[in-house]
């Protein structure tokens, strides 16, 4: 490789390393005062088990869940309530329009991998003793295969509920990255954004020596952490006891009384999506429910099966349409969008995106208007994050973190009870492996049967079942 020629600008000073070495076997005292030592004990071992390889993993989206799906005590079967689940793409633009900067619109998963950019995860350190680690396997640039050592975790918690957890690096940035699974039937996404911002030089070593827009803060003498955004948009495709689904706005709504002591009321208006359009949702803008429900089933109340979406914090773009970074971006445009099922619509940035004008993503699938109306359906999520930099945040920053909840609503007859609860996770990948845990009192019911009879037969409210990824026609 040969330099042919470079642009010299100005100069700015170098970066003070004082101070900035964030290494624990670094840090000088004085320090805080020593926490006592915590454990966490099962005498007779974790509740759970696991035969085979249960979770699947991708070189560019990392952790895939699959086939998560309720065993219903009452119905004695199976019932299925999301058939995949990734994160699509994760958008993170720069707000500083210097020459050096402006250009920085990254694209985490279409760019770099989040599944290549994995790191291994330290016992006692990333997750509690009872922890389960699993490997997996990328490939390397000579074609040949990667080992990366404990990636996935699973983990039971306090309020007995099952992670899968991946912590990616891409770039200065740490995603934690966990699924949890409650004995409710819930399925809770959550991501946790840590490690180094990125920042650079500045002739400044005072606020008061501004004078003009430098697009970020001031942490330290001469560096600047530049606001930014995060932007991780899942890939949900919901199959709610049933391939065929709806997703429906449930507005509530104020309504005025007359010949009544109280003047109003609120209801609940119902509004089905019967197109991609009428499914586009930023929320906070008026619809206060988001559901996926399936039209052709109901409970012996008369209500439709359903799942509803409950969201963490909701933030959207705040550049302008006809900006390059956003046209690329433009799936971020919307908090919710609903397509319906098509086995070439998986990366909302574009099959791929270090190449991606905007031209082959969710804002283009989205615009044909199909009928989503009692279809196979995928419901397109996206966390958004704006991050304006402080001094706490440099040069380790603390975990900031997101999440959304998929609750089973009118699913069941009846409140599930979690102390007879019961968790399985079964993949088939050519051959039938489990993985699965039971609480104590179930487990020692059944210690001895088999699997499929511990399935029918055990007093349980729920199970939650991931398997295979690759959609069935």
């Amino acid at each position: 490789m040969e330099v042919v020629g470079f642009r010299d600008r100005f100069v700015v000073t170098v970066t003070k390393a004082d101070g900035t070495d964030y290494r624990e076997s670094e840090q000088k005292s004085p320090f805080g005062p020593q926490l006592k030592g915590i454990a966490v004990v099962q005498p007779d071992g974790p509740s759970f088990t696991i035969n085979g390889h249960p979770i699947s993993f991708d070189m560019r989206v990392g952790p895939i869940i699959s086939l998560a799906s309720i065993y219903d005590i009452e119905k004695q079967k199976s019932r299925r309530l999301l058939y995949k689940a990734f994160i699509s793409e994760l958008f993170v633009p720069y707000m500083d329009l210097t020459e050096e900067w402006y250009y920085r619109t990254y694209f985490d998963v279409g760019e770099y991998g989040v599944g290549l950019s994995a790191v291994s995860l330290e016992p006692l350190r990333d997750c509690p003793k009872n922890a389960v680690f699993m490997d997996a396997f990328v490939v390397g640039q000579d074609g040949k295969p990667i080992n990366l050592t404990n990636i996935f975790i699973r983990e039971v918690r306090y309020e007995v509920s099952l992670v899968v957890r991946m912590v990616s690096a891409v770039g200065n940035y740490d995603y934690i990255i966990d699924w949890e699974f409650k004995q409710s039937g819930s399925i809770v996404a959550k991501v946790g954004l840590t490690g180094l911002l990125e920042v650079r030089g500045t002739k400044y070593t005072h606020k008061d020596q501004m004078r003009e827009e430098v697009y970020g803060t001031l942490l330290s003498e001469n560096t600047l952490g530049s606001n930014h955004d995060h932007f991780i948009t899942y890939h949900l495709d919901l199959d709610v006891d049933g391939v065929a689904n709806s997703f429906v706005k449930n507005k509530l709504q104020t309504t005025r009384v007359i010949g009544s002591p109280r003047k109003s009321y609120w209801k609940v208006v119902s509004e089905k999506a019967k197109t991609e359009s009428e499914a586009k949702t930023n929320l906070g803008s008026g619809a206060s429910e988001l559901l996926v429900m399936n039209p052709n089933k109901r409970t012996k109340m008369g209500n439709n099966v359903g799942c509803r979406q409950i969201p963490g914090s909701a933030a959207g773009p705040l550049l302008s349409d006809n900006d390059y970074a956003q046209i690329r971006g433009a799936f971020t445009k919307y908090n919710v969008s609903v397509t319906p099922y098509n086995k070439s619509e998986q990366w909302a940035g574009g099959s791929y995106a270090d190449q991606s004008q905007g031209d082959d993503t969710l804002a283009i699938w989205s615009h044909r208007n199909r009928n989503i109306g009692n279809k196979d359906i995928v419901v397109w999520y996206t966390l958004g994050l704006h991050h304006a930099p402080c001094q706490e945040d440099f040069p380790l920053m603390p975990t900031l973190s997101s999440w959304f909840e998929l609750r089973p609503t009118n699913f069941f007859e009846r409140n599930p009870d979690p102390r007879d609860g019961v968790l399985l996770v079964c993949s088939i990948n050519g051959h039938v492996s489990t993985c699965y845990w039971l609480t104590k009192r179930a487990h020692m019911e059944h210690a001895t049967a088999g699997l499929m009879q511990k399935v029918a037969n055990i007093r349980a409210t729920c199970c939650v079942l991931i398997g295979s990824h690759d959609k069935v026609a």
